[in-house]
C-alpha cells in the first residue's frame, strides 16, 4: 500500500493535538491536583480521607479506583463498538460520539467545587476517561488504513508530537488562569474549573477539523440483520484472539504490551498525586514538571523511532522499558520537597513516555495480518491495554491503602516491567527463529 497524502497524515495527527489535552490537563496536571486539594474531608497522619457512597476512602485511592473502573468499562463495551464500526465502515461516527461526550463531561467538571459536589467530578471524570480512550481506538485503527508499513513508525511519532505540541499549548493557556489568577480577579479554585472548560472546547474543535480530514474508512462488509449486535463484537473479538493465537510473535508481543503497559499507564495516571500528596511538592512546580514532561516526550518519540529504525522495534522497546525500571526505583527514593530531583525524574519519564507509546503502536501496526477488520484488531490491542491499566490502578490504590505510602507502590510496579522486558526477549528470540 501507499502512505497517504501530507494532508490526511495531518489530520489524523491533529486528532492526537485534539485529545491529548484531556490526557495532560485533567489526567495528569490540573485536576488531579484540584482533586486532591477539594475532595479532602479530613486529614489524619497527613492522609486525606473522603466519603463517597456510604464508605469512606483515601481520596488518592478513590481517585485511582475511578479510573480503573473507567477504563473497565472501556475494555467492556470496545469489542462490540470495533467490530460495528469494521463491518459499516463507520468509525468516524463513533469517534465523533465519544470526542463529543468527553468535551462536554471535561466541561461539567466546572460543577465540581466542592466535597458536596464530589459525586459531579466522579462522574464527569469516569465519562470523560471512558470517552477519551473509546475515541483513540477508532483514531488508532486509522493508522494501517493511511501509512506503509515502513512509514508507521514515523507516522505514529507525528501523532504523539503533535499530541505534545498541542496540550502544552492549552496547558500554559490554563496556567496563566490557575497561577496569575490575579489577574482576571479569580480564584486558584475558579482558574483550574476554567481550565476544564477550556479542555472540552479545544477537544470538541480540534476534534472535528481532525475528523473532516479523514478518509472514508473501508467497510469489512454489512451486519446481517438476524444478528445480534452484542453477541457479534465479541464474536469478532474471538475471531481476532483465534488468529492471534496461530502467530507466536505478536501473541508474545501482546503479552508482553500487557505487563509494562501496565507500569507506564499507572505511572502516568498516578504522578501528580504521588509528587502532590507523596513528595509535597507544590501545584505550580507539579505543572513545571509535566509540562517539562512533555516537551521532552516530543524529541523523545522521535529518537526512539530513529532507534528502532537502526536495531528494530524489539530490541529498541526492551532498551526503553529497562529505562522505566530505573525510574521506578528512583522514584521511590527522591525525597519529600525534593523539586530539583522531581524535575529530573520527570525529564526521565517524558524522554520514554512518549517514544514507548508511539513505538508500541506502531509495532503492533507491523505485526497484524493484512486485514479490512483494522478496528477489530486495535479494539484487541486496546483491551490488552485497558486491562492491565484497570490491574495497575487497582495494585496502586490497594497497596497504598493497606501500607499508607505511595512509594511501595512504585516500587512495585518496577515488577510489572521486568516482566514485560522478559516476555519482549521471547518474543524477539521467536521472531529470529521464524526469520531464519
Amino acid at each position: 500500500m501507499q502512505t497517504a497524502s501530507k494532508k490526511v497524515i495531518n489530520g489524523w495527527a491533529m486528532f492526537d493535538w485534539a485529545n491529548s489535552v484531556y490526557n495532560l490537563v485533567i489526567t495528569s496536571t490540573i485536576f488531579p491536583a484540584y482533586y486532591e486539594s477539594i475532595s479532602a474531608e479530613r486529614q489524619e497522619a497527613g492522609v486525606s480521607y473522603v466519603r463517597f457512597m456510604g464508605r469512606e476512602f483515601v481520596n488518592t485511592s478513590l481517585y485511582n479506583y475511578t479510573l480503573a473502573f473507567a477504563l473497565l468499562i472501556v475494555a467492556l463495551i470496545l469489542p462490540l463498538l470495533t467490530s460495528i464500526a469494521d463491518f459499516r465502515g463507520n468509525k468516524k461516527k463513533f469517534m465523533a460520539f465519544f470526542f463529543t461526550t468527553g468535551s462536554i463531561a471535561c466541561a461539567g467538571l466546572y460543577l465540581f467545587k466542592d466535597p458536596h459536589t464530589l459525586w459531579i467530578g466522579i462522574l464527569c471524570m469516569a465519562i470523560a476517561c471512558i470517552c477519551f480512550w473509546s475515541s483513540y481506538v477508532f483514531s488508532n485503527s486509522f493508522l494501517p488504513e493511511i501509512a506503509a508499513p515502513e512509514d508507521r513508525d514515523r507516522v505514529s511519532a507525528r501523532g504523539f508530537a503533535f499530541g505534545y505540541v498541542g496540550s502544552v499549548i492549552l496547558q500554559v493557556i490554563c496556567f496563566v488562569f490557575v497561577m496569575k489568577n490575579d489577574w482576571f480577579g479569580i480564584t486558584v479554585s475558579e482558574g483550574s474549573r476554567i481550565s476544564f472548560l477550556l479542555v472540552g472546547v479545544w477537544w470538541l474543535g480540534f476534534g472535528y477539523f481532525s475528523l473532516f480530514r479523514l478518509p472514508k474508512p473501508m467497510a469489512a462488509g454489512n451486519l446481517s440483520s438476524s444478528k445480534n449486535f452484542l453477541t457479534n463484537g465479541y464474536t469478532e473479538l474471538r475471531k481476532v484472539w483465534n488468529q492471534l493465537k496461530k502467530m507466536p510473535v505478536i501473541k508474545r508481543y501482546l503479552g508482553s504490551f500487557f505487563f509494562y503497559n501496565m507500569g507506564v499507564q499507572t505511572v502516568m495516571l498516578a504522578a501528580t498525586l504521588y509528587g502532590k500528596s507523596e513528595l509535597e511538592i507544590p501545584v505550580e512546580n507539579l505543572i513545571i514538571a509535566i509540562l517539562l514532561i512533555q516537551l521532552v516526550a516530543i524529541p523523545g518519540a522521535f529518537f526512539i523511532s530513529k532507534l528502532s529504525g537502526v536495531i528494530g522495534n524489539f530490541k529498541a522497546l526492551m532498551i526503553v522499558i529497562f529505562f522505566w525500571i530505573l525510574i521506578c526505583i528512583a522514584a521511590y527514593f527522591v525525597p519529600k520537597h525534593s523539586i530539583t530531583l522531581f524535575y529530573m525524574l520527570g525529564a526521565c519519564v517524558g524522554f520514554v513516555m512518549g517514544g514507548i507509546q508511539s513505538l508500541s503502536r506502531s509495532t503492533y501496526s507491523k505485526l497484524m495480518p493484512e486485514t479490512k477488520d483494522t478496528a477489530s484488531f486495535f479494539s484487541f490491542y486496546d483491551v490488552t491495554e485497558k486491562v492491565a491499566v484497570v490491574i495497575g490502578m487497582l495494585s496502586f490504590g490497594y497497596i497504598t491503602e493497606i501500607t499508607g505510602s505511595q512509594r511501595t507502590s512504585v516500587l512495585a510496579l518496577a515488577s510489572f516491567f521486568v516482566v514485560g522486558l522478559a516476555l519482549l526477549y521471547l518474543a524477539l528470540k521467536k521472531q529470529q527463529q521464524e526469520a531464519k
